[in-house]
């Protein structure tokens, strides 16, 4: 290694910081995080800075550096714009053995200042050494991703619990397998979901059932987005990584299943118009088994679970029976696949609502209140309406909407694979009859479909076929 790589306790301590500009501004900001005594040396302050000098944030010596100013310092920064200046001070805190950072001058400085993660008390620090400052930068937005920003919560849980754990587990290696199952089991998800009394709770159970504790089962019921993965939060990509049983619809896309845990037990339980492989009833019933049996569970549907995903359903039945559970939002179709092809859904100019409708019931039937739908300044989403598009068409017209309103079929949306069909109510049925659109393809019924060709910023790749983003199914 270039640089040890050590965490300073500077709490209370002098450090001093010599120069008053935005650059000394983010250097301040960060000791002061770690809540260092901070003494500034600089003729003027930058207004931020003269700021935290009025409410007495920071100490400031409005003058130039003088040598006397590293007695006592811990460490010193050196930012003024002058080369020389920051120059001189690295050559005296050297022989002073006093830690010092120059600015822009990398051979100059005795220690770096990393890109940080703060979950504190867990800080993450990222260094490229003098090779990269953005490299690092970039490196630390990544590593933001996989880090929750409950991790400093589930540390000051452990850190609660540590001797219990000592006390109760003597052993060191059952005591690493413990933590072990902690920190990747329910609770360590019950406090990541905010649930902070159920996870003392779940950890008081834990360390009373000892080594033989089996590990508690969960599902995380997460919604998946409309097809691109680079749509998927922050959240549904950690608990992807961290399920043992995956359970997925037909409507996830090859890329987002590829982010799953590579080792995860897959269940393909996916619904097609009349082909059923999995009945709803008994999807419901595996979540709870598969729970019961100890494992994670991660129920992957398309779009967001509680918009036509039936996501109510499922929960449903996990409370009654006692599962634990999360749910983990998705991008739901309608506005994943309005943006991808430049359709605001509302607009005050066009839209001052809008409103998500199913294309058919449970019985297959299209009994909607087609008088609301009908009503002017609103777009109307139809999910699952590709089958029913004539008796939608014949309704809205029938029910006083003009022949004339704009419609938009979005065919796999966000996706490699996009194709929009645009016309109107009077003429949309026929374009759809000579070149029939291949599901999942989205409705949009409204004024606000007249934007799209301005708006339209959203290129499908030529070949198409090269990284679609299609659904996947057990045979693929």
């Amino acid at each position: 290694m270039d640089y040890l790589p050590i965490f300073l306790d500077v709490r209370n301590k002098p450090c001093l910081v010599v120069g008053g500009g935005e650059i000394a501004l983010r250097k301040i900001t960060n000791l002061r995080r770690a809540g260092a005594t901070v003494r500034v040396v600089a003729p003027e302050l930058a207004p931020a800075l003269a700021e935290l000098r009025a409410a007495g944030e920071i100490l400031h010596a409005a003058r130039a550096f003088r040598d006397a100013d590293l007695d006592e310092a811990l460490l010193v920064v050196a930012a003024t714009d002058d080369r020389h200046v920051n120059q001189r001070i690295a050559e005296l805190a050297r022989q002073a053995n006093v830690p010092v950072n120059v600015v822009d001058q990398p051979e100059a400085c005795s220690f770096l200042m990393p890109s940080v993660i703060d979950r504190s008390p867990v800080v993450v620090a990222v260094s490229t050494g003098t090779a990269s400052p953005v490299l690092a930068r970039l490196m630390r937005t990544r590593l933001e991703a996989l880090i929750p920003a409950a991790y400093g919560r589930l540390a000051g849980l452990c850190a609660d619990y540590r001797a219990r754990v000592k006390e109760r587990f003597a052993d060191q290696r059952e005591r690493r397998r413990f933590w072990d199952r902690v920190l990747q089991g329910g609770v360590a998800e019950r406090v990541f979901s905010g649930h902070l009394d159920e996870a003392r709770a779940a950890m008081e159970r834990e360390l009373a059932a000892g080594p033989s504790a089996s590990p508690l089962g969960e599902v995380y019921l997460v919604g998946a987005g409309p097809g691109d993965a680079d749509l998927l939060t922050f959240r549904a990509l950690r608990l992807m990584q961290q399920a043992d049983v995956v359970v997925y619809d037909r409507l996830v896309a090859a890329s987002i299943l590829d982010k799953v845990r590579r080792d995860a037990r897959r269940i393909y339980v996916g619904k097609e118009r009349d082909n059923h492989v999995m009945r709803q009833g008994e999807i419901n019933r595996l979540l709870v088994d598969l729970a019961r049996a100890g494992h994670r569970v991660l129920r992957l549907k398309g779009g967001d679970p509680f918009i036509f995903g039936r996501g109510g359903e499922e929960i449903d039945t996990l409370a009654e029976e006692g599962i634990p559970f999360q749910v983990i939002p998705g991008i739901t179709a309608a506005s994943g696949c309005a943006s991808y092809t430049g359709i605001p859904l509302t607009h005050r100019d066009y839209a001052q609502s809008v409103t998500f409708v199913t294309g058919h019931l449970k019985d297959n039937s299209i009994n909607l209140n087609w008088a609301q739908l009908a009503q002017p300044h609103q777009t109307i989403v139809f999910y699952m309406g590709l089958v029913g598009l004539p008796v939608i068409v014949e309704q809205l017209i029938a029910h006083g909407v003009s022949p004339q309103m704009p419609v938009a079929l979005i065919q796999q949306g966000t996706t490699h694979n996009q194709r929009v069909y645009s016309g109107t109510l009077s003429d949309i049925v026929e374009r759809v009859r000579r070149d029939p659109p291949e599901p999942p393809t989205l409705v949009i019924v409204g004024e606000v479909v007249r934007l799209r060709e301005r708006f339209n910023w959203f290129q499908v790749p030529l070949p198409a076929e090269q990284g679609a983003l299609a659904p996947i199914f057990p045979d693929n």
